[in-house]
């Protein structure tokens, strides 16, 4: 185990190199940190964190760089997550609290992020099968085709058009549409198919093929939206750190482009806890120069959803953390709301 003077050495190394870009000497950071010690037991310090991999010479510079295990003890031992100031927390809740709908919500969520950060914002939408009914609408669009129409607690709605096997009248309808509320609203998507199998026994018999016709594309949608959708935005911001990236920007602009790696980064939805992932702790070899930290929403306890940025490992991630849970916390709040 690192000493506590060492891992104070460590912390004002993370912070001189996320502020100035330049390698950090022994004689700058006596000058800018209230260390205690002298530039020759400094050296001695970083000397021991290079050998325990902490940090590391990145060329003939006397001064050292964090290595991305340096970077993790950071996040885990000495990172604060910064709170945000009155005016910004006021800046977010205003911004979020004008959107329109789900769509609207998520969008500008992207934009508020990737600004608050100055990095490539990543949100995911509230997932079907996480989210509750909030309603079930029917509606006809001409004698035998309907409309159904799924309403979630997030705020996030789902059309789809019915061909029915003969007309169905509008007794039939507002009977079908009762019974088929009172037995999912409040209930969680992924609990409908039980609640629903047997439906079609409280119809006559001659209706019941229609019933059996909703249901299908009631179910046929739950299964499509089990494919996850986000979106991106910020993508420019990766521009601003050219010097950051050991090779070229490409290989991290094309792993973004893969929803399903993005997906990956973001980790399971249910998990509402943050996580930071950086460097080489992401699979995807494009990713190995960036950090991810992300954090679960919702509109109550549990997570439907998450979001985040991805950046550079030289990120200044006590900000980035603290904006990334602000940002959460408030969109939850918005769709607990809505």
């Amino acid at each position: 185990m690192l000493s506590e003077r060492r891992l104070q050495v460590l912390r004002a190394i993370v912070q001189d190199y996320v502020g100035t870009e330049e390698p950090v000497g022994s004689k700058a950071l006596t000058e800018r940190h209230s260390l205690g010690v002298s530039p020759a037991t400094v050296r001695n310090d970083m000397a021991v964190l290079e050998e325990e991999g902490f940090i590391a010479q990145p060329h003939t510079s006397a001064g050292r760089i964090p290595t991305d295990k340096g970077y993790r003890l950071f996040v885990d031992k000495l990172a604060d997550i910064k709170p945000l100031s009155a005016p910004e927390r006021r800046a977010i809740q205003n911004f979020l609290e004008g959107a329109v709908d789900l769509d609207d919500v998520v969008g500008r969520t992207v934009r508020l992020l990737a600004q608050l950060t100055r990095q490539v914002a990543v949100v995911q939408y509230p997932s079907l099968t996480r989210s509750t009914v909030r309603h079930a609408e029917l509606l006809s669009l001409s004698p035998a085709r309907l409309m159904l129409v799924l309403i979630t607690d997030t705020g996030r709605v789902e059309q789809r058009v019915v061909d029915c096997p003969s007309p169905v009248g509008e007794a039939m309808l507002a009977d079908l549409r009762a019974r088929l509320n009172s037995r999912i609203v409040g209930r969680r998507f992924a609990d409908v198919p039980r609640l629903v199998q047997d439906l079609p026994e409280a119809f006559e018999a001659e209706d019941r093929s229609t019933v059996s016709t909703v249901l299908a594309t009631l179910l046929e949608t739950l299964v499509e939206e089990t494919e996850e959708r986000l979106i991106i935005g910020g993508t420019s911001n990766l521009t601003r750190f050219g010097q950051d990236f050991p090779l070229l920007i490409r290989p991290v602009l094309e792993a973004l482009e893969e929803q399903v790696v993005l997906l990956r980064l973001l980790g399971e939805a249910k998990d509402s806890g943050m996580t930071v992932r950086i460097g080489h702790e992401n699979a995807h070899e494009g990713l190995a120069s960036t950090s991810v930290v992300a954090v679960g929403y919702g509109s109550g306890d549990e997570a439907v959803a998450k979001l985040g940025v991805v950046g550079p490992t030289r990120m200044d991630y006590p900000g980035t953390m603290g904006a990334v849970r602000a940002v959460a916390r408030y969109v939850g709040q918005i769709l607990a709301e809505s």
